[in-house]
């Protein structure tokens, strides 16, 4: 038989790496910030700017 000490020692690691799990999960949940694709100023006429698929 384990004891009382070890055996909620073992429960506590778990419910630990579980919450660690949650808290990862929520976070990737939310996602990244919106943000301007082309910034003020942007040419798209420049030569080195990304090319289109313009067909």
């Amino acid at each position: 038989m384990v004891s009382s000490t070890q055996q909620f020692e073992r429960i506590r690691k778990r419910k630990a790496t579980t919450n660690g799990k949650r808290n990862k999960r929520d976070r990737r949940r939310l996602g990244t910030p919106a943000f301007p694709v082309h910034l003020e100023g942007y040419d798209a006429k420049a030569p080195d700017a990304k090319k289109t698929d313009a067909k």
